[in-house]
């Protein structure tokens, strides 16, 4: 039996047609869903890039042991354990943090393929006390700037002055590099991880993916502000929602190659053993609560913005909306019926469910519980709850974050804990934590924390024996032991 297993990085669930969202086009993954279980409350754990890849690979909450970094020494992962049993293992990823500074997130796989058309370029205000109401953009540069911020693209420049069609996108040279991989290794017993960083920003699928949700588009790239637009100049409701229509369209191409590969694999004949699991690591927000973006950008000791390749910056608080963190889950299994799955899950699950499927142990260090039970009677309950978090750290302690910089945290990270019916986001400080009633109020307008702190205080106990039980670390655990409402 086989396991494929499709990463796309920043895919909201709420983006996606099974999911319910008849504006977008993504025949592609709904096809996908008619034959497979849909979770439809499956939020994300670690946050943001690799700690959801950390997750991912070994089942566990690494957000309580770790931060964005190398995998720890030691740590099994779901290709070393896989190829321990004679599975051939191979991935194909654009993520560009995979092998970057050591971070070894290749460990166990005997084939690792990488297409570099991903590099980060950053984010950053020239002077965070000025913010002219000006608008300029170098396309030749791949800058954009609103008075003083400035946006550079994360793709490599030399990748982009080689594209001449669709297929030279980061996206389907990922797939294709998946697509070639099978083409030699479809008779064995396989796991292979296909991981895509598109539709992460900047948001450039040809122009005519972008058209089918913005008529007219004349093919400007927009980036996002990574923090509250209205607060600057320049970034109207025009350009916010203009990024959305280019996401979705980015989205739809994403779409248009994960169904190319998905062919090929029904060409191969693999469909009647081979498992295929798509899923993705958060969302993002355009707008809601005024946010542009799916984290602040770091702050000076004051709060105001700087730039972003200042080391002397810190991290502040990131609350966790469903925007960020409720993402699709989409598994088929051969001989398992298509249904829904209403239940809470994590993304630590999905490692243990390959293994459970492979009929494979599960170590026991991992965290995660298998879904194939769900899968099998989707009247089982799901968890009770889930957490979905930064790495926990505190005020001082050193982090890498998206741009693999080093700097200090400013305050301590938030962490939301969601239930069937609340979404609780905590935060350390007085006054900053938020409760939302999800069945009454599915967009998290209406914080209602003063009215019901009995059920905040419930739902930091569950935070409470979360961090026990996954043997967080004492300091960050006496940090977040007090609720102050």
């Amino acid at each position: 039996m086989n396991i494929i297993w499709i990463v796309a990085d920043t895919v909201r669930q709420d983006h996606i047609g099974a999911y319910g969202n008849k504006e977008m086009r993504t025949p592609s993954l709904d096809a996908l869903a008619a034959k497979s279980v849909r979770f439809a409350n499956h939020y994300a754990a670690s946050f943001p890039t690799m700690p959801a890849r950390a997750d991912y690979h070994t089942g566990r909450w690494s957000l309580s042991f770790m931060t964005w970094g190398p995998l720890p020494p030691g740590q099994e992962t779901l290709a070393q354990l896989l190829v321990q049993e004679g599975f051939t293992t191979a991935a194909c990823v654009d993520t560009p943090f995979y092998q970057r500074s050591e971070m070894n997130y290749d460990r166990g796989f005997q084939g690792f393929f990488t297409y570099p058309g991903q590099l980060m370029g950053g984010y950053y205000w020239t002077d965070p006390d000025k913010f002219p109401a000006s608008f300029s953009r170098d396309e030749e540069k791949g800058v954009q700037t609103w008075g003083t911020y400035v946006a550079r693209n994360h793709e490599s420049w030399d990748a982009r002055a080689a594209w001449r069609h669709e297929e030279d996108r980061c996206a389907p040279q990922t797939m294709k590099l998946a697509m070639h991989w099978l083409e030699r290794h479809y008779k064995e017993d396989f796991f292979l991880y296909v991981d895509t960083w598109d539709p992460h920003e900047p948001w450039d699928a040809p122009n005519y993916y972008t058209e089918l949700y913005w008529p007219g588009f004349d093919g400007e790239t927009t980036y996002p502000i990574y923090g509250r637009w209205k607060d600057t100049p320049g970034v109207t409701q025009e350009v916010v929602d203009k990024a959305h229509a280019a996401y979705c369209g980015e989205l739809t191409m994403v779409d248009t190659w994960i169904g190319r590969l998905l062919r090929t694999v029904e060409n191969m004949g693999l469909m009647e053993k081979t498992a295929i699991v798509f899923t993705a690591d958060h969302g993002f927000q355009f707008g809601e609560r005024g946010i542009f973006g799916k984290m602040s950008p770091p702050v000076r000791a004051d709060g105001t913005r700087v730039n972003w390749s200042d080391r002397g910056a810190s991290w502040g608080p990131n609350p966790l909306y469903k925007e960020n963190v409720l993402v699709p889950l989409l598994i088929y299994i051969p001989g398992i019926a298509p249904g829904v799955f209403q239940g809470l899950t994590s993304a630590v699950d999905i490692m243990p469910t390959v293994l459970d499927f492979l009929k494979q142990d599960i170590p026991a260090f991992v965290q995660g519980r298998s879904l194939l039970p769900q899968m099998r009677d989707t009247s089982l309950p799901g968890r009770e709850f889930v957490v979905s978090s930064e790495p926990f750290t505190n005020p001082g302690d050193p982090v890498r974050y998206v741009d693999n910089l080093l700097r200090r945290r400013a305050g301590i990270s938030m962490t939301t804990v969601t239930t069937d019916e609340w979404s609780f986001l905590y935060g350390a400080e007085p006054q900053q934590s938020e409760l939302y009633h999800l069945p009454s109020d599915p967009k998290q307008l209406n914080n209602v924390i003063a009215q019901h702190p009995d059920v905040a205080k419930e739902h930091h106990q569950r935070l409470v024996q979360f961090m026990r039980d996954t043997n967080v670390a004492p300091h960050l655990f006496e940090a977040r032991s007090e609720l102050r409402l």
